[in-house]
C-alpha cells in the first residue's frame, strides 16, 4: 500500500493527463455464422480498423490510438467503434466513412452526426427496408 491509500480523503486527486489524446476502439467481434445479432468482423470492422490505422499514419495525427476490441456490445448496428476521451459512437461502412471520423472528429474535433449511434439506437428489423 502507497502512502496515498492510507491518506485521509480530505481533498480529491486530480486524474493524471491523459496518456493518448484520441483513444479508438473498433469492434471486431467474432460471432458463429447465422448468429441472430452478427458479429462486427463479418460486416468488415477489420479492414476498417486496419484502413483507419494506415490513415491516421499517413495524416500525422499524434497522440492518437486505434486499437481492436472485443465485442462493443452493438454488433447489429456494426461495424461499431467508440472515440474516447469523448465517448462518441460511430458506425462506418467504407473507408470513405473513416476519412471523415478521422478528418472531422479526431483531427478537428467535430463529429459525424450521420455516422453516430446514439443510446437508444435500435438495430435493424427484420424484413424491412
Amino acid at each position: 500500500m502507497s502512502a496515498d491509500d492510507t491518506a485521509p480523503r480530505t481533498a480529491e486527486i486530480a486524474d493524471p493527463p491523459h496518456f493518448f489524446r484520441c483513444h479508438v476502439f473498433v469492434c471486431t467481434n467474432e460471432r458463429p455464422a447465422g448468429h441472430p445479432r452478427g458479429c462486427c468482423k463479418h460486416k468488415g470492422s477489420e479492414r476498417l480498423r486496419d484502413y483507419m490505422k494506415a490513415r491516421a499514419k499517413e495524416l500525422g495525427l499524434k497522440g492518437v490510438r486505434i486499437n481492436t476490441a472485443g465485442c462493443l456490445d452493438r454488433c447489429e448496428l456494426g461495424p461499431t467503434m467508440v472515440i474516447y476521451p469523448e465517448g462518441v459512437w460511430y458506425s462506418p461502412k467504407t473507408t470513405a466513412d473513416i476519412d471523415l471520423i478521422l478528418e472531422r472528429h479526431v483531427r478537428d474535433g467535430g463529429r459525424v452526426g450521420a455516422l453516430m449511434l446514439r443510446p437508444g439506437d435500435d438495430p435493424p428489423k427484420a424484413g424491412k427496408g
